[in-house]
């Protein structure tokens, strides 16, 4: 049935028939069914797959495997024009002998961190830092002036006329008498970081503030120092750029080497304001940070912007100097230099004979402070209660209380000649000092059932201070030196609506609540 040429079997069709009828000649011979042909498998027949034609099974590639780990999977993926991306193969399983590659990034990806979420029965210390940029008040830098601008011999050795000329710093000594030599001469100031590396709250400013921070010590049994930032307010005229930024360090220093009131008053802090042209308010990141509810305000240079007893004092003309030495006592008090109470006093008693009306006449000419309406608006959609408490004048306080829609309002009382109709020069009562001002806080906080933690004053004079430091947190608004010294925070912007971003209000947030 086949040929053999060449060693090489060959079948064919015709052969195949030619069995086909021999086998059909001898069943007609014999009367029975011959047995059938073996079947063979024709080349047209070996060459296809009925598996292989419709791609049902493709054999293993021959070559070797490159590609290990599932990253190189997803490096191989090409998609092609006009098709969908989808994902090749997997085309290796990593092994001992052919590992994955691992980058390591440096990078901790831990969803918890005992800085963060403290272990069951642990606690973590956090420092909240609120960092304010002063751009109101832009520091200029301390350079010595050209020689173009030195002025005369004779401008050099008299004083008055120095300080009279804008290009010379007031500090500068004479360079032509030595009689008038200071014994010592003045500190330098720190050269202002602001000018050189942005006039905001700049990425170098928190680099060199972190810096600063991890130079004292830790708690026992911490390692490192985590933070983290928020910008909280942008400036919209300059690029956006940061003008307030909250940085949560984690841990807070050690207590027992340095207290928050100690670590507030450094000098290292203070160099550092100054430097960067900021305030630095520092407070433990509390839950009552966050949710203060009641809110007391002094009012003289805090809710308003003047002091009214000057500008009682400021109607009068006869005699024509008393308006100058009513505002005198007043900066002395405000200063510390003075008892209020006594001060307060003397200064009532220079108003005798003026008319009771004057109070009414006043009202036009008060000069609420900016950003406190907006302020009161955010608070009172908040439920946080509030209060004025004012070492000024009873009258004017409660009528400003009911504008601004302050819940509480505790001011002195005078006494008026119901004959003449004017100030007799006398106080009625207790004089809403230092030490009345603290009984009121804690009266109105324990009348409201408040905690003294959740309560905020702010203020800008030393009779302010018992206050402030009865309170959770105290501010010193545009304040006296002392002031700014002693209280929990500072703020010496041109708004009082900044105080939200003491308790972590974003600029979007603030615009919400004051809408």
């Amino acid at each position: 049935m086949s040929n053999h040429d060449g060693g090489v079997p060959i079948s064919s069709a015709s052969s195949t028939d030619e069995a086909r009828q021999a086998g059909t000649a001898m069943a007609d011979e014999t009367g029975t069914s011959p047995r059938q042909a073996r079947p063979t498998m024709t080349p047209i027949m070996r060459s296809s797959s009925f598996l292989r034609e419709h791609q049902q099974y493709r054999p293993p590639s021959q070559r070797p495997e490159n590609h290990y780990g599932i990253d190189t999977v997803v490096e191989d993926i090409k998609p092609t024009p006009g098709s969908p991306h989808v994902a090749s193969p997997f085309k290796g399983v990593p092994s001992p002998d052919n590992p994955p590659k691992v980058v390591e990034s440096g990078v901790s990806h831990d969803l918890s961190h005992p800085n963060c979420t403290p272990r069951p029965g642990e606690r973590i210390d956090r420092l909240v830092a609120t960092i304010f940029y002063k751009s109101t008040s832009p520091r200029l830098s301390n350079a010595i002036p050209s020689p173009g601008k030195i002025p005369s011999p004779q401008r050099s050795r008299s004083p008055s006329l120095r300080g009279n000329d804008p290009e010379i710093p007031p500090t500068m000594a004479p360079s032509s008498s030595l009689e008038t030599y200071p014994l010592e001469p003045p500190a330098a100031e720190p050269e202002p970081l602001d000018h050189l590396y942005g006039s905001y709250v700049s990425p170098m400013c928190i680099a060199a503030f972190l810096h600063l921070m991890s130079t004292f010590p830790l708690p026992p049994g911490s390692a490192d120092l985590t933070s983290a930032h928020r910008c909280l307010k942008l400036d919209e005229n300059q690029d956006h750029h940061p003008l307030v930024v909250e940085l949560t360090l984690s841990p807070a220093p050690a207590l027992d080497y340095l207290s928050l009131a100690d670590l507030r008053k450094h000098e290292l802090i203070y160099r550092f304001e100054r430097e960067w042209n900021v305030d630095v308010a520092l407070r433990v990141d509390t839950l009552w940070r966050r949710h203060p509810r009641l809110v007391v305000f002094d009012m003289d240079s805090t809710l308003i912007t003047q002091e009214v007893i000057d500008l009682l004092a400021a109607t009068i003309k006869d005699p024509p100097d008393l308006a100058a030495r009513v505002a005198d006592i007043t900066h002395r008090a405000m200063l510390g230099e003075l008892e209020f109470d006594s001060a307060f006093r003397e200064r009532v008693k220079l108003l005798t004979g003026l008319p009771a009306t004057i109070f009414h006449e006043l009202r036009p000419v008060l000069d609420v402070t900016n950003g406190v309406r907006p302020l009161l608006r955010a608070l009172k959609r908040l439920g946080v209660k509030t209060a004025v408490l004012s070492g000024g004048f009873l009258p004017l306080t409660s009528w400003l209380a009911g504008e601004l829609g302050i819940d509480y309002a505790h001011a002195n009382e005078v006494v008026v000649d119901e004959a003449t109709g004017r100030l007799t020069g006398e106080v009625k009562g207790r004089i809403v000092g230092k030490e009345r001002k603290r009984e009121l806080l804690i009266e109105i906080a324990e009348k409201e059932g408040i905690a003294l933690e959740q309560v905020v004053a702010v203020g800008d004079g030393a009779n302010d201070l018992l206050m402030m430091d009865a309170a959770g947190l105290g501010v010193a608004w545009n304040a006296k030196p002392r002031v700014q010294m002693e209280a929990s925070a500072r703020l010496n912007g041109d708004t009082l609506l900044d105080l939200l971003h003491l308790f972590g209000f974003t600029q979007d947030e603030i615009r919400q609540l004051s809408a």
